[in-house]
C-alpha cells in the first residue's frame, strides 16, 4: 500500500516490491536481486560498506 511504502521510506527502508516491479517493467533483460541482496545493497548505499579504511 502507498501508506506502508511511505512509512518505510521515511525510516530509510526502500520497498522491495516496488524495486521488483520497476526492474521487470523497465529492465526486463537484467537480473532481479533477491530480497536479501536488495536489503544489503540499499544498506551499503546508505551507510557504506562498514569499512573505515583504517587498520581496525
Amino acid at each position: 500500500t502507498y501508506l506502508g511504502q511511505a512509512a518505510r521510506l521515511m525510516v530509510g527502508l526502500p520497498d522491495y516490491g516496488t524495486y521488483v516491479a520497476h526492474m521487470r517493467a523497465t529492465h526486463p533483460d537484467l537480473p532481479v536481486m533477491s530480497e536479501t541482496e536488495f536489503f544489503r545493497n540499499r544498506q551499503e548505499a546508505r551507510y557504506g560498506s562498514g569499512r573505515s579504511g583504517g587498520c581496525c
